[in-house]
């Protein structure tokens, strides 16, 4: 296996998933070599069924890979402890899905401030970096309302901030505009994009919309469990 690349901020090598069903095991990845960059945008695209979310998972630390090994900004993600791998999550990664997972019972200031408050920040100064995002997003008028009183788009722009608001090395994100209209998938598109050239966090979006990943500056495709260049 190569050596990491110590200039990459998220780097998987040689990394392979296989899932066991009774007797039948069936390999989703087959060694899959990835590195990313600080300020780089990387689209992912296959068919449904084709594995993106469990690489996703994979270069994420949310579950382990059968083979290979996935480094997190310079650390091995499958040597760390549960806690160790928590923090490094919280320090160096944010997590998009096609579904927001706010938190109902919090308003958006308080779920985009949540990933700072984790990270022991105090909550005023918490609350004053959530609140400049939401403002950058386009929120600044909604800082109170619950998930329940924003739009689809709200909701998901909030889940964006929320991702970005402590600076992470790389935003994962899972179809970020699979369930939007296309209006409100080019504004969402847009302000990652723009967020992502303020703070050089690099994007990985997987996604099935072909519009999103031509606009990425990188594509891949997975077929068979092989990610190819696209």
């Amino acid at each position: 296996m190569r050596h990491p690349d110590s200039q990459a901020v998220l780097q998987a090598l040689g990394v392979s998933q296989t899932f066991s069903d009774g007797r039948l095991n069936v390999e989703v990845l087959k060694s899959i070599d990835l590195e990313v960059y600080a300020g780089e945008q990387i689209a992912v695209v296959g068919t449904s069924g084709s594995g993106k979310s469990t690489l996703l998972h994979l270069l994420g630390g949310l579950s382990k890979p059968t083979h290979g090994e996935v480094w997190v900004d310079g650390q091995n993600i499958s040597t760390l402890s549960a806690k160790e791998q928590g923090v490094l999550r919280n320090h160096a990664l944010g997590f998009v899905y096609q579904f927001h997972h706010l938190l109902p019972e919090f308003s958006a200031l308080e779920n985009v401030a949540m990933p700072l408050l984790i990270r022991g920040i105090h909550r005023s100064e918490a609350q004053d970096r959530a609140a400049k995002l939401l403002q950058q997003t386009g929120l600044g008028k909604r800082l109170e309302h619950k998930p329940g009183e924003l739009s689809g788009g709200e909701r998901q722009r909030a889940a964006v901030a929320r991702a970005l608001v402590t600076q992470p090395k790389c935003v994962l994100a899972d179809e970020p505009t699979g369930n939007l209209d296309h209006q409100t998938a080019d504004h969402i598109h847009g302000m990652m994009t723009e967020l992502n050239q303020q703070y050089r966090t690099a994007l990985v979006v997987v996604t099935h919309d072909r519009q999103l990943a031509a606009r990425m500056f990188r594509r891949m495709r997975l077929v068979d469990g092989v990610l190819e260049t696209d």
